[in-house]
């Protein structure tokens, strides 16, 4: 039977793999998920077989509470709230290996060697990932609009640091008595709250891809503890994925991890950087915006957040047709993280029809946004802000951007005068050249549409 349980995990974990492998191209993405919910059914029914009848009760109705609840999220979450859905994920992930620690650690099954320590790990690990996740979650579902300091965080960021690193080599000697574990669990959920509390948004993508990575490392760990295959390798692979694309996305954003987690540690000058007052925003009527746009040799389009939510991708593409048959040369500009999530818009942009030809990205397009006549920037903010180019005490200051303010004229689609994802003010708003165009993305494009077709 032993032999027959284990070669079961390892075909499921070798179908997770494969699954994940299918995951990165478009191509092969829907087979890949396939792959890997085949893969998770059988480790599934190994695990029932391998624990017997005991807890069959609590185990189905786990089962059916999180099968249901994820199945009606997953239906009903739209595109543009991917990114707050994969946090929420990760902070449960990070929560069950938390818990699992927590289980063998109070019901003492976890006696020495290597798997308590790894355990101890994954414990504290999977802790941060559940509440820094959850702190992630209200950001971008727009509950915390700001990053959030005080003075003296960095060293209470440091003492509970120490703190956790005694309390874990303690329970690693065998100290694991009920004050020690709370205190343990404790310190690791307030370090999670308190890393990212201070983080911006503008690097929250870069977040959830390292809790996803530690969420992963997390159960690896504790397949250790449970001497479980499956959880090893699934673990081991996510947190391996989840590392690498987390260097890469920190790396197109032209920051390192650390310098990302180590928001806590900037000086004040940065949050008055963040906070300052910018100039007059300038407004423009659609029948001018119209004008500037139909009577220009080349037009850059920077979609963004905002034209997500609005579900304009269509309307911008008829837009773009209406200009090529006036001989307007139009192109789009793609941030490395716009829309919040990578290649978000370029998703959204081929289902609206989009020849790949007319989307750049944004090493291509910045040397040509200075012979562009008009900038057309739809519903996004930061990933425009020259602060990340020209003002060192700005917390985003470091981070590509679009050259939107290099082009000779630039009109803005934006809903109101509010500041972006990261709280910073953006100088591109008020600058001379800039008019806005005070629509949502699906408005704002079919009053173009519009006035193209009366100029």
């Amino acid at each position: 039977m032993s032999y027959v349980l284990q070669s079961g995990y390892l075909v499921a974990a070798v179908l997770l793999i494969l699954g994940l492998r299918g995951m990165s191209s478009p191509r092969t993405a829907h087979r890949g998920l396939v792959w890997v919910g085949v893969g998770m059914v059988l480790a599934v029914l190994v695990t029932f077989i391998h624990t017997g009848t005991g807890n069959i009760g609590l185990m189905l109705l786990a089962l059916v509470l999180g099968g249901v609840l994820s199945a009606v999220y997953g239906r009903q979450v739209p595109m543009t709230a991917m990114p707050q859905g994969v946090a929420l994920f990760n902070g449960m992930g990070g929560g069950a290996a938390g818990a699992i620690a927590a289980v063998e650690l109070v019901g003492g099954s976890a006696t020495g060697g290597a798997p308590l320590v790894l355990g101890v790990l994954g414990a504290l690990i999977g802790t941060v990932s559940l509440t820094g996740s959850g702190v992630a979650f209200a950001k971008l579902q727009g509950w915390m609009r700001r990053p959030l300091r005080f003075a003296g965080m960095p060293l209470v960021n440091g003492l509970l640091a120490v703190f956790a690193l005694g309390l874990g080599i303690a329970l690693m000697a065998g100290v694991q008595t009920d004050p020690v574990l709370a205190a343990y669990f404790g310190v690791a959920m307030a370090l999670g709250v308190l890393l990212t509390m201070p983080i911006g948004g503008a690097d929250m993508p870069v977040v959830i891809s390292l809790y996803n990575a530690a969420t992963g490392l997390a159960v690896a760990f504790e397949g250790y503890l449970l001497s479980n295959p499956a959880m090893i390798i699934a673990g081991t692979v996510v947190g391996a994925a989840g590392t690498l694309l987390t260097l890469l996305m920190a790396r197109a954003m032209h920051r390192t991890v650390f310098q990302v987690v180590g928001a806590g540690f900037r000086s004040p000058e940065a949050d008055a950087a963040a906070t300052q007052e910018g100039g007059m925003l300038k407004g423009i009527e659609p029948v001018d915006a119209g004008i500037q746009l139909g009577y220009a040799r080349k037009v850059i389009i920077v979609p963004g957040y905002g034209m997500a939510v609005a579900q304009a991708q269509h309307k911008v593409w008829e837009l773009v047709q209406r200009l090529e048959e006036r001989g307007v040369e139009v192109k789009f500009a793609i941030h490395p993280v716009a829309g919040r999530m990578p290649g978000h818009m370029n998703v959204l942009l081929a289902e609206a029809g989009v020849p790949y030809d007319l989307v750049a990205d944004l090493e291509t397009i910045n040397p040509e946004f200075a012979q562009a006549d008009v900038a057309l920037v739809i519903g996004a903010n930061d990933v425009v802000n020259p602060s990340a180019r020209n003002m060192p005490d700005s917390p985003i200051y470091g981070m590509p951007i679009l050259n939107v303010d290099e082009a000779a004229n630039a009109i803005v689609i934006k809903r109101g005068s509010g500041q972006g994802f990261s709280g910073v003010e953006n100088p591109l708003f008020t600058a001379d050249n800039t008019r806005i165009l005070f629509r949502d993305a699906l408005e704002g494009a079919s009053d173009l549409v519009q006035a193209l077709k009366q100029a």
